[in-house]
């Protein structure tokens, strides 16, 4: 079977418009804005509209004409839509086939989502690269969407400070040139659930009104156990599909690692050698994004000029699940 390889094809961002800084949460909760950032590095976040417009497939949609324009395609192009988010649209149908009516492809292009938590636009990339390279697919679109705002409790300081709304994407097709997926990797290690789930509102637990009143039904979080098992977890990932490359760490130009915390992506960047200012840092104005944070810290990277074509580019999350996932790429 011929393999083919795969390359980014373009890339988009969006972002709700309502900016909520640390200063505005100190008018709700008992915090300030020193605090916030000394411990995360997260000045400000975006949050979306409730009355509609910026629900995660509107950001999707935004995020991949900007992606379909870069790559000078339209949208009956994509033949594959993999939409990371824990936070979809609903539960059914997925989110990923809400897209692509939105979009209007009339293909009948693949549609799935992915519940990967904060790996899950490495999760695509992976699958993407696959799909691509056994041929069952040519173009593939890869989502990372999250409206976490609607999944936390803002009364929490411990948890609300973290997180916020936002979309990256990126387009993945064919490469007949230098640029490619080297090398990949993911996991899992489920013995960790319990240091960040949301076990309110499944099948094994329905959400109730009285899981509402007693505010059981919010996301949940173990950090200092996050933190440790992050840190250990993102420098092995790095190493490995590094390694898996044939390649030294010195070869690599930028690393674009799942913003959670500016502590860990400090961390995993003196595990790993790298100097900070090869690394993509967005954190300080969207918080954690969950699927989103890479994505939207590579478009970024991407449309500044700092990435350039050619250059080597590593992904690298981890999140609930525990999941994690890694990708080397020559941009």
């Amino acid at each position: 079977m011929s393999q083919y390889k795969t390359k980014v094809l373009g890339t988009g961002m969006c972002v709700p418009e309502r900016v909520v800084t640390n200063v505005d949460l100190e008018k709700t909760i008992e915090t300030n804005d020193q605090w916030i950032y000394e411990r995360t590095g997260i000045r400000e976040r975006r949050i979306c509209k409730t009355i509609g417009g910026e629900f995660p497939s509107d950001l999707a949609y935004s995020a991949t004409l900007q992606a379909l324009e870069a790559a000078n395609m339209q949208p009956n192009d994509i033949d594959m839509i993999l939409f990371a988010s824990v936070t979809p649209d609903m539960k059914l149908p997925n989110t990923a086939s809400i897209l692509q009516t939105k979009l209007g492809i009339e293909n009948q292009c693949a549609c799935l989502d992915i519940a990967a938590a904060c790996s899950g636009f490495v999760y695509g990339t992976n699958m993407a690269h696959a799909m691509i390279q056994t041929g069952m697919a040519k173009t593939v679109l890869v989502v990372g969407s999250e409206m976490l705002s609607q999944e936390i409790d803002w009364t929490d300081r411990r948890i609300c400070i973290l997180f916020g709304d936002g979309c990256g994407v990126a387009l993945y097709g064919r490469s007949e040139d230098n640029s490619a997926i080297l090398a990949t990797c993911l996991g899992a290690d489920g013995t960790g659930k319990e240091f960040f789930q949301q076990p309110v509102g499944g099948a094994v637990t329905p959400l109730t009104k009285e899981h509402i009143l007693n505010r059981e039904h919010f996301m949940q979080m173990k950090g200092t156990e996050m933190f440790k098992v992050a840190t250990r977890t993102l420098a092995k990932n790095a190493k490995k599909v590094i390694a898996d490359a044939g390649m030294s760490l010195s070869d690599v130009d930028w690393v674009i690692p799942h913003q959670a915390n500016y502590r860990i992506i400090e961390t995993t960047a003196k595990l790993l050698g790298i100097p900070m200012d090869q690394v993509v840092v967005n954190i300080d104005k969207y918080g954690n994004t969950s699927a989103a944070t890479v994505p939207m810290a590579f478009h970024e990277a991407v449309a500044d000029g700092r990435i350039k074509r050619g250059q080597i580019v590593l992904f690298d999350a981890f999140g609930a699940g525990l999941t994690h996932g890694a990708t080397l790429l020559r941009y």
